[in-house]
């Protein structure tokens, strides 16, 4: 009878380290197939958070050379009309994060800079030069400095830089849905995430 009693004793935390081991290895499983599936929303999310514009811009160019002091005047100038097209862009490819799978946090430690591009078109108009102050390749860069320079105050008194940081703020929000529905914890720096008004927020206020 002892040795019946002893057996089912035997087989029973045989059974119960079994289920144990296989519980903890289940665990583990899907652990790794969240942390796996974290990884890759990230990496599948919006490479670019775009936002395009267009403007224009009129240009007057003028140059104005003293020949033999103040006795001649060697006169250049140019009507530049300007159309440019302006992308804001985050390369979300960048976001720089850790996975802690052991705690289940999902931690965004970078998100990169926006990137403006400015595609300009120069057409020119009434470019007249006097003989001895002729149009030369110093002219067109400072040209094209100038528009440029002109263009990205323009940008930057726009909305294209608050459109784009809205369209970056919607897309850090999926990450806060998705950790949110597999149970984890999302930080952004040192900062747990538990609304995403509260992202929003964090984020706004680096933004400004």
């Amino acid at each position: 009878m002892k040795r019946i009693l002893v057996g089912i004793i035997i087989v029973l935390v045989a059974l119960l380290v079994f289920k144990t081991c296989s519980d903890k290895k289940e665990e583990q499983s899907i652990l790794q197939e969240n942390s796996m599936l974290i990884q890759q929303q990230i990496q599948n999310v919006s490479k670019l958070v775009v936002t395009e514009g267009h403007f224009a811009e009129v240009y007057n160019y003028k140059d104005s050379q003293q020949l033999f002091g103040p006795l001649i005047t060697a006169e250049k100038k140019a009507l530049v009309v300007v159309n440019a097209d302006v992308t804001v862009a985050y390369d979300l490819s960048k976001i720089v994060f850790k996975v802690d799978e052991e705690n289940k946090i999902l931690q965004i430690t970078s998100i990169p800079e926006p990137e403006v591009k400015i595609s300009p078109d120069y057409e020119y108009y009434d470019v007249t030069a006097d003989f001895l102050n002729q149009f030369d390749a110093n002219d067109y860069n400072k040209i094209k400095k100038s528009v440029k320079a002109s263009l990205l105050k323009k940008v930057e008194n726009s909305t294209l830089k608050t459109n784009a940081q809205n369209r970056l703020l919607s897309e850090l929000s999926k990450f806060y849905v998705l950790t949110n529905s597999l149970g984890w914890t999302l930080k952004y720096n040192d900062n747990p995430i538990n609304e995403i008004e509260e992202l929003k927020a964090i984020k706004e206020l680096e933004l400004q």
